[in-house]
């Protein structure tokens, strides 16, 4: 499942190619997008929030820095450009499983939570996308707990 997972994040169809010119597929496209509207829900992307939001998409669809730079400027872009999140949504419930749909959520929890607070915004933003991606409230309040938990533990001191 997590070879599956990885191979879809990447962009690679279900030959293992890579999309199109190489670069950003409509699926990486589109969550980058997401990401960058969680962060930017408060009103401003903050340098936690842009940096959470690269090591998200640099680990989960396996680029290197300059990659995931210009993804999250295609992301930025792409909202900056958009006044619906169907465009976003889409590709994500069309070609991803339900874990994974599950996983996308977990990851705007992350990036909500990345400046050390939660806005109104920001929480409404991800139970919206949770509703468009068909994710069950219980399912993303489970995804943020795990989104937390992970925060927490970044934020202990290495011994």
């Amino acid at each position: 499942m997590f070879v599956r997972l990885a191979s879809i994040f990447r962009g690679e169809d279900a030959r293992g190619l890579a999309g199109a010119a190489g670069g950003p597929d409509e699926l990486q496209r589109a969550v980058a997008a997401l990401l960058v509207e969680a962060a930017a829900m408060d009103g401003d992307i903050d340098d936690a929030e842009r940096n959470t939001i690269e090591h998200l998409l640099a680990c989960h669809f396996d680029l290197d820095g300059d990659a995931v730079r210009a993804l999250v400027e295609a992301g930025i872009r792409a909202t900056d450009h958009s006044v619906q999140l169907y465009s976003f949504t889409r590709p994500v419930k069309e070609r991803l499983t339900h874990e994974d749909r599950v996983r996308v959520i977990e990851m705007l929890w992350t990036v909500a939570y990345a400046d050390g607070k939660l806005h109104d915004y920001e929480a409404a933003l991800v139970r919206r996308v949770a509703g468009l991606i068909y994710v069950p409230d219980r399912e993303s309040g489970a995804a943020r707990q795990r989104a937390l938990g992970r925060l927490r533990l970044a934020a202990v001191p290495g011994d």
